[in-house]
C-alpha cells in the first residue's frame, strides 16, 4: 500500500497512527517533498473525478483567487493545479494494489481495507 499526503496534515497524521498501530506497512509518499507525477494524477482521476481530488474545502484552495479557482474546470486543468500546489489534492490518498481505495481518512473504511 501506499499513503500520499503531506507529513504536518492532521488528517494524513491520523492515518499513519492508524496504520502503524494497526501494524500495516505501507510506503508514505510526501508531496512536500517529492511533487506528484502526471501519470499517478491521471490515474487517479481515472477512478475519481477531479471534484473529488480537489480539496475545495481546504486552506489551499480557499487562498487561491477568483480567476484561478473559476479556470479549474476540467481534468488538464486540475491536473496542472495538482502539480503546481500539491496541498490543494484531497488527503491523504490511500493506494493499494494502483488503485484509490479511500480518500481521506475514515477508520471504518481502513478496517475494511486494511484488515479484511
Amino acid at each position: 500500500m501506499k499513503l500520499y499526503g503531506i507529513p504536518n496534515c492532521n488528517t494524513v497524521k491520523k492515518a499513519r497512527d492508524w496504520l502503524d498501530a494497526n501494524k500495516i506497512a505501507y510506503d508514505f509518499h510526501d508531496f512536500k517533498k517529492h511533487g506528484i507525477d502526471e501519470a499517478t494524477i491521471h490515474s487517479w482521476l481515472a477512478q475519481h473525478p477531479w471534484e473529488k481530488l480537489i480539496n475545495r474545502a481546504g486552506l489551499t484552495w480557499r487562498g487561491l483567487d477568483d480567476a484561478t479557482k473559476s479556470g479549474i474546470t476540467d481534468n488538464a486543468s486540475a491536473v496542472k493545479l495538482m502539480q503546481a500546489k500539491t496541498s490543494v489534492i484531497k488527503r491523504p490518498v490511500l493506494v493499494k494494489d494502483s488503485k484509490v481505495v479511500c480518500l481521506g481518512f475514515d477508520e471504518n473504511l481502513y478496517k475494511e481495507i486494511c484488515l479484511s
